[in-house]
């Protein structure tokens, strides 16, 4: 039965609102936001629609369902989530769900500059947000450089007797042992908060009039601290060719549609400094064009993501779409935000280098995923399998002597590493350090479900070790009616150099031994290392889990009480660790004697 569309076209509402258009068995093929439900979904049954891919969707329609929102900023935010929960076929989806790292600068008399990723409080001052780790690392380093901020934990800073290398090689000021006082201290926190905000020339002005008023009083060695920090400055702004002196807010979002790929590259301009570009890949892309594409961008990112100032868009959106995104976050955020074109000379030079970066982009997604695609080409023929390889699941077991074994499963499909279907196995009911046993825990618990009829059987399968290992999981498939399944060991080679693997075969095969440049053997050796990391992880987590528990508990003469006061005072068992008798012995409850013992018990 055909979709009609006037019947249902003539109850729509003119309120703001999504519309989700469904197709055969409920299958949800399009989520959309609208200013006017009635106006946009009408837009969909004309006679010229805008594109083949829009009117084979309109084509699949069954039925359509509206949710009406107050506001267009509701709207936003239900449409987002919506398309990220749902997955629809038609919807451009942007898996951008990690939270973007900002500079942290915490209060106190001696703030701390560090890292931060999350939603930011009222308990500290935050800058950013940042494009990758690395551009926030970057930074930290510039302002250790330039004002010496401390970096270490508060537990660190508590605890110092003297101090430590960063002081000794001019990244830190130390206030830990009072090498400078809190007044000096706060006038640094407060040119490195100008600076990231992109009051540079205030700043080299600040320091300029205190390295003046330093050498009148003849305290020159003062006074080369502030020459030291303004040529730093200078550095700093030579190197940002594309800064600007303005100190604005912006994000570039430009959108290229080349080589058969889609990218959107969002660039970062925080306190008119460029502080680097994420390049993503959208899904459901289709025949979609780069405006699309940059559109949806701006939905979906804006929702979850703070907004800047303002937005550079290329290509330029349509009127029409570019007014309701502004419109709607505008109400979002509380205040406009103009999504415009790059029309003075820097703003054309920020569009330039992000069309520029998106395109490296896409030639490095293209060449690795041409990269893959021999290697696993070269894997299915090494090993001789009938069909293509697409997913390979790889198993490790780690321990220490026996103590919390834990087992990984990690997954590569397509061309990369799939890490959320990754899994960890906290092995039980074993004699501690029989690997045999816990490889054969791990498989038959892996597979259990898919011997069932459930979840996604791999193409290959990857043992780290030899004969004993791939005996013990072969036998845990077989008991599960999947040995069908390809499977091999990687054994170590000689001195366990990468290399000289050996790749074992559960049915008796002879051992192979590929090449040490061969592209197969590449392959293996990522994912087992993947494989490797992921164990070893998981299994220092568990053993400090248990340590933790257990030492502070087995302390000589400490009950609870006590044990509440370690660690509120040395903030947890690392604390107390790196505490000296002296300092344990300042602990109320803690005699100089029982101190000496809890110190004796932990070393």
């Amino acid at each position: 039965m055909s979709f009609d569309s006037k019947a249902f076209l003539a109850t729509l509402t003119e309120l703001p609102g999504v519309y989700r258009m469904l197709g055969e068995g409920g299958a949800v093929l399009y989520v959309g936001k609208a200013k006017n439900l009635k106006k946009r979904v009408s837009s969909y049954f004309r006679e010229n629609l805008p594109s083949l891919r829009i009117a084979h969707m309109v084509s699949q329609i069954v039925a359509i369902e509206t949710t009406s929102t107050r506001t267009e900023a509701e709207a936003l935010l239900l449409e987002n989530n919506l398309i990220k929960t749902l997955a629809p076929r038609y919807n451009i989806l942007f898996r951008d769900d990690k939270s973007y790292p900002y500079i942290v600068v915490t209060r106190g008399e001696f703030p701390r500059l560090g890292f931060y990723r999350g939603n930011p409080d009222r308990k500290a001052d935050y800058f950013g947000p940042y494009p990758s780790s690395w551009a926030v690392r970057d930074s930290i380093h510039l302002l250790q450089k330039m004002f010496r901020l401390r970096t270490c934990e508060d537990t660190v800073f508590a605890n110092r007797s003297r101090p430590c290398l960063l002081y000794q090689i001019k990244r830190c000021s130390g206030p830990c042992v009072e090498r400078i006082s809190p007044e000096e201290y706060a006038g640094d926190v407060q040119l490195a908060a100008m600076f990231l905000l992109g009051k540079q020339q205030e700043v080299t002005k600040r320091l300029n009039k205190a390295m003046e008023e330093a050498s009148a009083r003849l305290a020159f060695e003062q006074a080369a601290i502030y020459r030291d920090q303004i040529q730093s400055l200078h550095q700093v702004q030579e190197k940002q060719f594309v800064s600007s002196s303005k100190g604005e807010d912006v994000d570039v979002i430009v959108a290229l549609k080349e080589s058969g790929q889609l990218c959107v590259n969002l660039a970062m301009i925080r306190g008119g400094r460029h502080l680097g570009d994420r390049p993503l890949f959208p899904t459901n892309a289709g025949e979609s064009t780069a405006a699309d594409a940059s559109a949806a961008f701006i939905r979906q990112h804006y929702s979850m993501h703070p907004a800047p100032a303002r937005l550079l868009a290329f290509p330029q959106l349509a009127e029409e779409e570019k007014s309701e995104l502004e419109s709607a976050l505008a109400e979002l955020v509380g205040r406009q935000v103009p999504i415009q074109e790059g029309r003075s000379e820097l703003h054309r030079a920020w569009v330039e280098m992000a069309q520029q970066n998106a395109r490296l982009a896409i030639l490095a997604r293209n060449q690795a995923t041409a990269q893959q695609e021999q290697r696993l080409a070269a894997l299915q023929d090494a090993l001789q399998l009938p069909e293509a390889i697409s997913r390979i699941e790889c198993f490790d077991i780690s321990h220490t002597m026996g103590e919390a074994t834990v087992a990984s499963c990690v997954v590569y499909q397509g061309n990369g590493m799939k890490k959320a279907d990754y899994r960890r196995f906290n092995i039980r009911d074993i004699q501690p350090g029989d690997d045999y046993a816990a490889m054969r825990q791990a498989v038959s618990r892996r597979y259990d479900k898919v011997a069932n009829g459930e979840g996604t059987a791999p193409d290959l399968i990857l043992i780290d070790g030899g004969k004993g290992q791939v005996a013990s999981a072969y036998a845990a498939l077989a008991d599960l009616g999947l040995s069908q399944i390809p499977m091999i060991g990687v054994a170590k080679g000689e001195e366990r150099k990468p290399g000289l693997e050996t790749l074992i075969f559960p049915e008796g095969r002879e051992p192979l031994q590929l090449p040490p440049e061969h592209p197969a053997l590449h392959l293996i050796q990522e994912v087992r290392d993947e494989a490797h990391r992921f164990a070893i992880t998981g299994h220092r987590a568990q053993r400090g889990k248990a340590r933790k528990t257990s030492t502070l508990e087995s302390l000589p003469g400490v009950g609870p009480a006590r044990r509440k006061a370690l660690v509120a005072r040395f903030g947890g068992l690392p604390g107390v660790l790196a505490a000296s008798a002296e300092k344990l012995a300042e602990v109320p409850g803690i005699s100089r004697e029982l101190a000496e013992k809890i110190y004796s018990a932990l070393h």
